[in-house]
């Protein structure tokens, strides 16, 4: 668990990435059971904008919350995305209503945001819950170049 957690916080992704890949899931949810939860989740969802691709995003618009579940005092963590203008920026200040809600599981999100597993799978899967836009819902995967492990 050590070494996932800095290899969480490496400023290369695709190390975790890797990582992730071949970690059991119940080691990484022991990961994001730890007191390392909130520093792997700030460092992860902070690195969205590097891989965010403006040219897909065109002229949208968009406020999306991240919901990611299993805390272990049963509660959620909640995270901001404001694209617009081109930009993505993220803050765990939740201030504004969304267009999009994203929920699933803190494996799940470990999974998909390092490109180890696609939303629309988890979707299928009923493992991440959508609510909101559905055009953006389905565009929204187009809209970041994880690294690929």
């Amino acid at each position: 668990m050590d070494e996932l957690a800095a290899v969480a916080l490496d400023p290369d992704p695709l190390p975790f990435a890797r990582l992730v890949k071949r970690t059991p899931a119940g080691e990484l949810r022991e990961l994001m059971h730890s007191v390392q939860r909130r520093r792997v989740l700030d460092d992860l969802l902070g690195r969205m904008p590097d891989v965010f691709r403006a040219d897909r995003a065109g002229s949208l618009a968009a406020v999306i919350h991240w919901r990611i579940g299993d805390r272990p005092d049963g509660a959620v963590d909640t995270y901001q995305m404001v694209i617009s203008g081109g930009a993505c920026v993220l803050s765990p200040a939740v201030d504004r209503d969304p267009t999009l809600t994203l929920t699933l599981g803190a494996v799940d999100f470990l999974s998909m945001v390092t490109g180890n597993a696609h939303a629309v799978m988890l979707v299928m899967r009923g493992r991440l819950k959508t609510r909101g836009d559905l055009a953006l819902t389905a565009k929204f995967p187009t809209l970041f170049d994880p690294p690929k492990a």
